[in-house]
């Protein structure tokens, strides 16, 4: 079968033909319908991310597709059925393996290139507001890289969480992505003085930040007493060294949030978070915003698109043309 390999972190991953797996105890196969690319396959491909495989591996880390083959002990799954997994590896593939407890039925409602990339996004975000922060009703959040991948998914579960949600995103295009998200006041990152303007707007209570600097320190320091600052990423390269006298100073608290690490020390997080977001976009409460989607021999380009920033939402891999 045909897959995305990683050979090496001094040379770019290329398409290679690999042995097409078969399913272990508690596993199933699955004919992959389109892999959403995400920012951590970017830190994989330089031996930056929190995880670090032995090399070679098939980059991917979200799927959508079709059960191929189920393994033993496998109960709830069958033969044809329409799933969503996060695999953390192997997604960029004709076929790939996983365990079936990282597997999630697809609803008829949501279509196999919005399913590759619902699970990371709206997790991530809804985890973090829901769960981390305890964002609520009336409280105002921030949102730094609002129109990326996850961020543009922060904007529209605070808007449902009932929050006050200011974008900060560069560029009017990429603000305008945000405004139709829900957000309700929308910053350009390169014409704004942030903390001046965060302060001027009243301050924040929850800050979401997928950038880091410097961007971070000017939205940390705009931040009301009791304030949660939740550090998802650092797609801008820099990571915050936040003085600490500002956080004893204003009583503020500095969250981390690693989606994946939920999956080794507390599941049923996932689950149940997963369960909500599923009952809101059936409800038409969540609209996935795909800006790109491009053929399994364009998977390359996908990836230059998110380390250039050329994306909005996500960047989605069809693997035959008719996800």
């Amino acid at each position: 079968m045909r897959a995305i390999r990683l050979e090496n972190i001094e040379s770019p991953p290329a398409l290679r033909d690999i042995d097409t797996p078969r399913p272990e105890r508690g596993q199933v196969t699955i004919d992959v319908a389109a892999c959403g690319l995400n920012f951590a396959d970017l830190l994989m491909m330089k031996g930056q991310y929190q995880e670090r495989p032995p090399l070679p591996v098939t980059l991917g880390m979200e799927i959508s597709g079709t059960v191929r083959e189920i393994g033993p002990d496998v109960d709830g799954f069958h033969v044809g059925q329409r799933v969503a997994a996060f695999i953390g590896l192997g997604g960029l593939a004709d076929v790939a393996v996983c365990p079936a407890t990282r597997c999630i039925a697809l609803p008829d409602t949501l279509s196999m290139t919005d399913a590759a990339g619902f699970l990371v996004a709206y997790g991530t975000s809804h985890l973090a507001l829901r769960h981390r922060a305890r964002l609520r009703p009336g409280e105002t959040l921030v949102v730094l890289g609002a129109a990326g991948g996850v961020g543009l998914t922060a904007v529209e579960i605070g808007v449902q969480m009932g929050a006050r949600v200011i974008a900060v995103a560069r560029g009017q295009k990429k603000l305008q992505v945000a405004k139709d998200a829900g957000a309700a006041l929308c910053l350009d990152s390169d014409k704004t003085d942030l903390r001046k303007t965060l302060k001027e707007l009243g301050g924040v209570d929850v800050v979401y930040d997928a950038v880091g600097e410097p961007m971070a320190t000017e939205a940390l320091r705009a931040m009301r007493p009791e304030g949660r600052f939740l550090a998802i990423g650092f797609a801008g390269g820099q990571v915050p060294q936040f003085p600490a006298n500002i956080l004893l100073v204003k009583n503020l608290t500095v969250i981390g949030l690693y989606w994946g690490g939920y999956l080794n020390f507390a599941p049923e997080a996932l689950t149940g978070s997963l369960a909500e977001l599923l009952d809101w976009h059936g409800q038409g409460r969540l609209t996935p915003h795909v800006s790109h989607v491009l053929p399994f021999d364009q998977a390359l380009d996908g990836f230059e698109m998110l380390r250039s920033r050329k994306s909005t939402g996500k960047v989605v891999i069809s693997m035959r043309g008719n996800a």
